[in-house]
């Protein structure tokens, strides 16, 4: 056990590091997120009275704008270079059938297993039960997108399903501990939020930091008229610190097992 913890803060620190000279190198990826923000508020107030057309207008923007985000997240965490706003139109298109397909085959089954409850008394608790074991086993899916490349639909989930048997410890320990204050219904409810669309949903990409961000704050005694505004200024700056780290955790439990990180600490 000493030697899993000794490994598990070496893991940590070394993500650590590689995030914040990641940041330092891509920052222009966070006026970009609030211009994709910005730009999906718009998109979706116009097509809101289309209905059904509008929802698969909104799923085409939803897989460009998050393709494009997994894009510029990649560059950014091979580190070869800055970023440049140039990078951003040619990263429209990237990983878009990627990100669709892999949306269908969640959304489908998701859609009619909520149709099939509706008069379940039980529908709220298995619907909780269900989006938990969503969220669990497709929490690494973005990152097996742009760092694995499988081909289908069905391999990228069945490595995210794979990758998390393997590191679930060190995978979700940094959730765990950012959630751990508030309990179980907001953990259960950032949960349910993000195992909708397999973490292919750019609007929990803000949202879910907000609600994050908001509650500690809130924990740390700022008044909620006070800390509104904060919470928006910092959320881009926090999806993005969020999308740089788990890059490069993901990748460094990619290159190394457990065996092999234990190995090394006690080496050092």
């Amino acid at each position: 056990m000493p030697g899993f913890f000794q490994a598990t803060v070496r893991l940590y620190h070394q993500s650590l590091l590689a995030t914040l000279q990641s940041l330092q190198q891509s920052w222009i990826l966070i006026p970009t997120l609030f211009l994709f923000a910005l730009g999906m508020v718009l998109v979706t107030s116009l097509i809101a009275p289309l209905g059904m057309i509008g929802g698969l207008i909104l799923g085409g923007v939803n897989a460009l704008i998050i393709g494009a985000t997994l894009s510029l997240t990649e560059e950014a965490i091979r580190g070869g270079r800055r970023l440049q706003w140039q990078d951003i139109p040619q990263s429209v298109g990237k990983y878009f059938w990627e990100v669709i397909s892999v949306g269908f085959m969640v959304w489908f089954p998701l859609l009619f297993l909520e149709m099939g409850l509706q008069s379940n008394p039980y529908q709220p608790l298995i619907a909780t039960a269900v989006f938990f074991l969503m969220f669990v086993l497709l929490n690494p899916v973005p990152e097996v997108i742009y760092q694995s490349r499988k081909g289908s639909a069905l391999e990228i989930v069945q490595e995210s399903y794979e990758f998390v048997l393997e590191n679930w410890i060190e995978w979700f320990l940094p959730v765990a501990l950012a959630l751990a204050p508030f309990g179980l219904s907001f953990f259960f409810q950032i949960s349910s939020q993000a195992g909708r669309r397999g973490g292919l949903d750019f609007g929990q990409l803000i949202t879910v930091p907000f609600s994050i961000l908001s509650q500690w704050l809130s924990l740390l005694g700022m008044s909620s008229n006070g800390s509104v505004t904060f919470v928006l200024i910092i959320t881009p700056i926090t999806s993005v610190f969020i999308l740089l780290f788990r890059g490069h955790l993901f990748a460094a439990l990619l290159k190394s097992s457990r065996r092999q990180r234990m190995f090394q600490s006690r080496m050092e």
